[in-house]
């Protein structure tokens, strides 16, 4: 008797759990048709969208590309460099997809697909602001579905674009970018560099000295010692394609007007750029993501999401500055998380 009751419960569930797979079938299929609706053009470019940018200098083109539909959540993403283009990114298609989560490449001006006005001038914070709020016009984002992701040098304009049209946005995804650039430089100085063979860091500081960055044994030294311990935790021979691809065609200009020569610390125009004073003023829904090996320190990552009024930490303990590829499960999962609630 007890297995024939036995028997008739599991058979009883199990049919349960048919007819409910069977009920959800159809939406399903009915959200993925969704995500993949096409744009209301006539002629379909797969997402592709040129926007015109006003600049004080005239009017240029800036690449876009939508990937789904969503209209809950749709996240722009801001590379970074600055001058790199969108196509390290891509392997956000291998997980936001999946979730139904609309996101869109964006080369910034002066990157990738985008025009390049080779105008030293047109490398400007501010400015890079604007074109920012231009393409939210554009793409007709707003404050019922517009998430900003900026990693790196994105991070810091998601930041300064943050603190001054939050209004116009959902949510704000700060990825390995510390808010305090002074801080940063500090960081690689006493900390990173310090994690260096002594005789490394003596070659590289008597190439930094007579400012001979051209000299390719500066990299030489730079990538083992380094960009493989603290921007991708892999031997550049194995980094992903998109990496490479991308990294390949980084704009000098605008990264060495910006940056400085190098990932090692921070020389130009944003040298002394500081919000670390203004996140309070952000009161937006945040998640600021560090990473253990960051060139980023991890534990003023955490500190600013603690100094923003609606504020998430996402810690990768795997990761590097690019923990989107080295820590992706934890990466992606908190990303995902954030996005959803």
């Amino acid at each position: 008797m007890k297995k024939i009751t036995l028997y008739t419960i599991t058979a009883f569930f199990l049919s349960l759990a048919l007819f409910s797979c069977k009920e959800k079938e159809p939406e399903t299929k009915s959200d993925l048709k969704e995500y993949f609706k096409k744009s209301e053009v006539s002629l379909q470019t797969g997402g592709m969208q040129f926007i015109p940018i006003e600049t004080p200098k005239g009017t240029f083109k800036v690449w876009t590309k939508r990937f789904g539909n969503n209209p809950k959540i749709k996240v722009l993403l801001l590379n970074g460099g600055p001058g790199a283009t969108h196509e390290y990114l891509e392997c956000f298609e291998s997980f936001l997809p999946a979730e139904g989560i609309e996101f869109i490449y964006y080369d910034q001006l002066g990157c990738g697909n985008s025009d390049d006005p080779k105008d030293v001038s047109m490398w400007d914070l501010p400015r890079y602001v604007e074109e920012v709020e231009q393409v939210r016009k554009a793409l007709n984002l707003d404050k019922d579905n517009f998430y900003l992701l900026g990693h790196s040098w994105g991070g810091i304009l998601a930041m300064e674009y943050a603190l001054k049209y939050q209004g116009n946005m959902k949510g704000l995804i700060i990825s390995n970018m510390m808010s305090d650039a002074v801080a940063y430089g500090k960081y690689a100085d006493e900390v990173l560099a310090k994690q260096m063979n002594p005789e490394v860091l003596k070659e590289l500081r008597a190439i930094e000295a007579k400012s001979d960055f051209s000299n390719p044994r500066y990299m030489e030294l730079l990538m083992p010692n380094f960009y493989e311990k603290h921007i991708l935790r892999l031997p550049a021979k194995d980094w992903p394609e998109p990496v490479t691809r991308s990294l390949g065609k980084t704009n000098q200009s605008l990264y060495v007007t910006m940056q400085g020569p190098s990932e090692f610390g921070i020389s130009g125009k944003l040298e002394k750029w500081n919000r670390m004073p203004d996140l309070k003023n952000i009161t937006i829904p945040t998640l600021v993501i560090g990473a253990r090996y960051d060139t980023m320190d991890p534990k003023h990552m955490e500190e600013m999401s603690k100094l923003v009024k609606k504020g998430t930490y996402l810690f990768c303990p795997r990761g590097s500055h690019m923990a989107f590829y080295d820590d992706q499960e934890t990466y992606f999962r908190g990303l995902i998380s954030f996005l959803k609630k």
